[in-house]
């Protein structure tokens, strides 16, 4: 953010007036005066050849002026040529070519004469010159033979052009020939080559010149090189090689001067022009030049280096730029200097320029004709355009070398002198009249001009007036106090009045008064002072992302009486308003900022007295420029360097460069990253593999973005290797279940090293210490067939190519392919309470594969009712199941399978046990807490043990007891099981399978012996009391007639028998 200084042209105008304040004053034109020049052509005036031809002269003066030429010092009868003639009412010629004519016929020089009753005033001797575009003479040019390493000038030459052509270098196909500081044009036009490389071949070097009238170029027939080298193949990969002239066997050399030539030399340049110093030399490594200047410094002000330093350029040479100055060419070889011995001359320049002199009868006055220059001028007086010694005698005039006295002059004294000042480089010519009249003051502007300033401003009132003698003039506020003048005030001799800093008290009618002995005049000015216009909120600065939106406020505060009109410039131009821009009261509003957008804002806040400016910055971050130039060098067998020449960043650091290569053999136009490196450098060594035709492209990376790729590199191929590697993610799955297809990922361009890449697929079964088989695949799989069904293999992948083999590989463990798992082992079913049941298993036998995880389907039923069938998925590592039973009531059938990627195997189904008659399970709690039911069963018990000793006695004794002969007698109807069918609550739908038990908790008990307390129990956590009883809910166990086909021949169970008794 900035409030802007007032442009140039506000001190420019400022300074212009005040310089017209201090000049002469001018004669009104209704008043007798001489002629004066008003327009004329420049003294080399240079004329298309194609069109007319137009030399100017225009003057004022009352009577008007008549005018008349000469050319070559020769009065020039214009009414003698018809295709010349004098535009109305002024000395302009014309001459016409259009009915023929050669425009050359009309060189010379040539001078304007205006004449009037009153004196003749001269132009400048106009030297008239026709425009010249030659053509180039034919020539055949050899093809210039030159040494690698050795200097080279290639001269233009061109045709004599009038102004002289501007010169450039170009191939035959137009194309622009790259220069630099070993290859670069001269001043003269030639084309200096400071040491001469193979590379200099690739194209032809053909001079051409732009003619500035004509608008054409003519184009020299082109040289061709031919380098002569001890190198001769392309050195492109050398060309940056930092010892690069050694690599290609050129022999270093010390510099030597190709332009000028020798140790010293002189030049001579006129004041004001530019001095245009050039060294150019030759040498092997290119020399660098420095500038010097004997005694001093060089003008930091005005001088600048051209040219990749061969050329100082000092512009508007003054006497105190002469001097010696010295160029010096430097390499590692050594260093030589030319020294350039400047002198400055100068063509004449005012001093003091003589001025029309206006005088009243009997006054005294002077001209003074003052000029400098090196050679010192002469001085020449003339009078009407003749010497002053051949003009009549004035007797009131005296000639003081540059000085004309003049006293007590008389109406015969008026004329128009000539000053001529002239040496070697140039001359002046200056007019000045002498006028002598008799005249009251009078006023020369309009009356009572109202005159608004703004406040604190210097303002300067004018009151142009005339009279003869000169009037004195006086200024005067409000009408009253004395003569305005000193302070705050300050009256020039044109009469006008500068007020240096305007306040509000200045407000008023301020009268000017001319007086000379001949009366006086008057005139009034009104002065209204107006607030400043102020900016009081100017646009900032910013630095904005492309595509985001910008506002830039300015906001003005101004006087209410003066119209506001607010613009904006954008790089000090006018700024087109377009669609993605909004231009409001106070703002300025930028929507997707683009790049184009980048740049200065100026708010222009104007009413018609004044303005302010105030100036914002717009940095636009953009993704940076593609880098480009990318060159080749330190080629080795597997690594090269690459340089790039960074694009522009579009104010945004470039942090990283990423360098991306290509090959044409794998994947021809598919590039791949290679590496990475920082924004800071801008050349890398590159590792690279055997046998890659590479090609390289660099891309910058800055916050905002990365920028398009460079253009591609040229291409190296590096030689070729046996396999570094060998391909990776080798895998050996089966696809059916009798294969197995073996798979890897193929090598890369960079990893194939060598022509020709192929696979050594080998395998074998695990730990069979079988022979490997192996098969050569140009592939990525192979499929063995024929396998069992999910075994291991061992596999080696190996890489090969025309060069050799690869490393041992690696041995990795794949599997044929995988069928239908078995049936999950040991399926269990258990029912702990009535809101649960608990399902547990074993894995399959046999997988035949990975088990992906297990199938569960179940459904309820309650007699002839059968529920919705619902699946469960469990992982291959989970074995339980528990689930929350619907309803105390319904059974559940339950199908388990295991499953692999081929699919699900066989299913085992089991059934949930019966649920048990809660009414008698209440009532077996309810009587076994009874006193009785405790006694009672402690003498059944006592009973039983006393009959159980009796029987061992006997056996003891060899006694014989009854048993059942047949285990398929059934039981007499005495029989405590068949007497209380109580205890047989289950019914066809409750039996278990054939084969198990089942508890009262519900348990499914594989087939046991009879012997087991388990089978007698609550699950086998039956207790007794402290006196021994037998606490808990009774299961009925049924006889294994019932429970295995009544195959058993054990007698009844002595608890059986107790639950007779009972």
């Amino acid at each position: 953010m900035a409030r802007q200084q007032p442009p140039p042209w506000v001190h420019t105008a400022f300074l212009f007036c005040l310089l017209s304040l201090t000049g002469a004053i001018e004669i009104p034109m209704d008043l007798s005066q001489p002629p004066t020049i008003t327009k004329q052509s420049v003294k080399e005036h240079i004329v298309d050849p194609r069109d007319n031809i137009l030399i100017e002269c225009e003057a004022k003066g009352n009577p008007a002026p008549s005018f008349h030429w000469t050319r070559n010092s020769r009065f020039f009868n214009i009414a003698k040529d018809p295709r010349v003639s004098m535009r109305r009412r002024s000395g302009t010629l014309v001459i016409d070519f259009r009915s023929g004519g050669r425009p050359e016929e009309y060189e010379g020089e040539y001078q304007c004469f205006a004449r009037n009753k009153f004196g003749t005033a001269l132009s400048n001797r106009i030297r008239l010159q026709v425009s010249k575009s030659p053509l180039w003479p034919k020539e055949n040019l050899d093809p210039v033979v030159v040494q690698e390493g050795a200097p080279l000038t290639l001269q233009c030459n061109p045709p004599p052009g009038l102004p002289s052509p501007v010169i450039f270098w170009m191939s035959s196909s137009m194309e622009p020939i790259t220069q630099d500081k070993r290859v670069s044009q001269g001043h003269n036009g030639d084309l200096y080559f400071s040491n001469v490389m193979l590379q200099d071949m690739q194209t032809d070097y053909s001079c051409n010149a732009r003619f500035h009238f004509t608008h054409t170029i003519q184009q020299k027939n082109p040289f061709n090189l031919k380098v002569l080298t001890n190198h001769p193949y392309n050195d492109s990969s050398l060309r940056n090689h930092p010892d690069m002239y050694s690599a290609r066997g050129v022999a270093e050399r010390t510099p030597s001067f190709m332009y000028p030539q020798g140790t010293a030399s002189s030049q001579m340049v006129l004041r004001g022009m530019d001095l245009l110093l050039e060294c150019i030399a030759s040498g092997v490594p290119t020399p660098d030049i420095a500038w010097y200047k004997k005694g001093g410094d060089l003008p930091s002000d005005k001088a600048k280096f051209e040219n990749f330093n061969k050329a100082l350029r000092i512009t508007n040479v003054s006497e105190e730029d002469s001097g010696e100055y010295f160029c010096l060419a430097s390499n590692k070889m050594g260093s030589i200097r030319h020294t350039i011995s400047v002198r400055v001359k100068a063509a004449p320049y005012w001093l003091d320029e003589p001025k029309n002199l206006i005088l009243a009868p009997g006054e005294d006055g002077r001209l003074v004709c003052r000029a400098n220059g090196n050679p010192k001028p002469t001085v020449q007086w003339m009078v009407n355009g003749e010497p002053l010694q051949s003009a009549p005698p004035n007797p009131n005039r005296e000639v003081a070398g540059d000085t004309i006295i003049f006293r007590d002059t008389q109406i015969s004294s008026r004329a128009v002198y000539q000053c001529n000042t002239s040496n070697e480089h140039g001359y002046l010519l200056a007019n000045a009249f002498v006028s002598v009249l008799d005249v009251p003051p009078r006023m020369l502007s309009p009356r009572n001009q109202l005159i608004r300033v703004i406040l604190y401003n210097r303002t300067r009132l004018d009151c142009p007036f005339f009279g003869s003698p000169i009037p004195t003039l006086r200024w005067f506020k409000n009408g009253q106090g004395s003569n305005l003048d000193g302070g705050n005030y300050h009256v020039y001799e044109n009469g006008s009045l500068e007020i240096k800093m305007i306040r509000k008290e200045d407000q008023g009618i301020y009268t000017c008064v001319a007086t000379n002995i001949l009366g006086k005049a008057e005139n009034q000015v009104r002065l209204e002072v107006k607030d400043p216009t102020r900016i009081y909120r100017m646009p900032e600065d910013q630095v904005a992302k492309r595509g985001t939106t910008v506002q830039l406020e300015c906001r003005v505060k101004h006087d209410p009486s003066l119209k506001l009109t607010v613009y904006w410039l954008k790089d000090d131009e006018p700024l087109y308003v377009g669609n993605r821009m909004k231009k409001e009261e106070d703002s300025l509003t930028i929507f997707g900022v683009a790049e184009r957008d980048q740049g200065s804002y100026t708010c222009v806040a104007s009413t018609e007295l004044d303005q302010d400016l105030a100036k914002a910055y717009l940095t636009v971050l953009g993704r940076p420029d593609r880098p480009r130039d990318l060159e080749l060098t330190d080629l080795a067998e597997r690594s090269v360097r690459l340089t790039w020449i960074p694009g522009d960043d579009n104010n945004s650091p470039i942090t990283d460069y990423v360098v991306q290569f290509e090959e044409d053999q794998f994947q021809p136009g598919v590039w791949h990253d290679h590496s990475k490196f920082p924004g800071s450098v801008n050349s890398a060594i590159l590792q690279l593999s055997p046998y890659v035709n590479y090609q390289f492209r660099v891309i910058a990376i800055n916050e905002v973005g990365s920028s398009h790729p460079s253009l591609p590199s040229e291409r190296y191929r590096t030689s070729g290797a046996p396999p570094e590697s060998n391909p990776s993610d080798v895998k050996g799955e089966g696809t059916r279940k009798n294969n197995m297809e073996i798979t890897w990922t193929p090598m890369n361009a960079t990893s194939a090293f060598g022509p020709n890449l192929r696979y050594i697929v080998k395998w074998r079964r695990r730990e069979t210490r079988e022979t490997w088989n192996n098969v050569t695949v140009w592939g990525s799989r192979y499929v063995v067939g024929q396998t069992p069904v999910y075994v291991p293999y061992e596999i080696r992948v190996q890489a090969e190519n025309d060069f050799g083999k690869g490393p041992e590989p690696d041995t990795v463990i794949g599997y044929s392919g995988e069928d239908l798992p078995s049936a999950p082992r040991r399926f269990r079913v258990r029912q702990p309470n009535l809101e649960t049941i608990n399902l547990e298993w074993d894995h399959p036998e046999h997988p035949n594969g990975i088990l992906i995880g297990y199938t569960l389907k179940y459904v309820a039923f309650n007699g002839t009712k059968v529920g919705k069938q619902i699946a469960e998925n469990f992982s291959p590592n989970q074995t339980k199941f528990t689930m929350q039973r619907a309803d105390p009531v319904s059974r559940y059938r339950f199908s388990l399978s295991a499953r692999t990627q081929v699919g699900s195997g066989e299913a085992v189904t089991e059934e949930s046990p019966a649920p048990p008659n809660e009414a008698y399970t209440n009532n077996q709690a309810d009587i076994a807490t009874q006193g009785w039911f405790i006694g009672l069963m402690c003498a059944v018990a006592l009973l039983v043990l006393t009959l159980l000793i009796v029987c061992f006695i006997k056996r003891s004794r060899g006694g014989k007891y009854p048993v059942r002969e047949k285990k398929d007698v059934p039981l007499g109807p005495e029989d405590p099981k068949e007497e209380d069918g109580s205890f047989d609550y289950s019914d066809e739908d409750n039996k278990p399978l054939q084969g198990s038990q089942t508890s009262l908790d519900g348990t499914i008990k594989q087939q046991e012996s009879d012997d087991s307390l388990v089978d007698y129990g609550e699950g086998g956590e039956g207790q007794f009391n402290e006196d021994g009883s037998f606490i808990g809910q009774y299961t009925v166990k049924k006889d294994k007639e019932e429970t295995e086909g009544n195959e058993s021949s054990e007698a009844t169970s002595p608890v059986n028998a107790i639950y007779s008794l009972a």
